[in-house]
């Protein structure tokens, strides 16, 4: 029985994810879940569940999907500040400029102020002697623009 899994709903009935039986023992030990479904059976003083569904709603981050595109908007989110300065993100810089064939990707694109940006124009980050706060990477969550 400690090989089986049990499906966990938000409180909304929205499936979030399969746990252990082990880890889902537990959260109806700390009374964070009910059971709404059960497998027949007991576990103890449980019965053992097939479906648990939280007590309290959790506001989830969902995974990246393609449909996530990288776009000026979701760079400024994914950063939040300027990737030279750390002052406030105004716009979008690209590490290697437009004008020797860089393209707007999560690894090529960073947020940054007007201010560094204009510093930078047209160069890359070593030859125009900035360095970089953040390591620009496809983010693993949809960015909330």
């Amino acid at each position: 029985m400690t090989d089986a899994y049990v499906l966990v709903l938000n409180a909304s009935y929205e499936p979030l994810q399969r746990v252990s039986m082990r880890h889902a023992i537990k959260m109806l030990v700390r009374e964070v879940a009910v059971i709404e479904e059960e497998a027949g059976g007991s576990f103890g003083p449980f019965p053992v569940p097939k479906v648990l569904r939280l007590v309290r709603y959790v506001v989830t981050r969902w995974m990246h999907r393609r449909s996530n595109l990288c776009t000026k908007s979701a760079i400024k989110a994914r950063d939040q500040m300027c990737a030279y300065c750390g002052g406030k993100a105004e716009t979008v810089d690209h590490i290697v400029p437009r004008s020797r064939g860089g393209t707007l990707t999560w690894e090529n694109a960073v947020a940054a102020c007007i201010r560094c940006n204009h510093r930078k124009a047209n160069r890359t980050p070593t030859e125009a002697g900035m360095t970089l706060l953040v390591v620009p990477a496809q983010p693993r969550y949809v960015v909330r623009d």
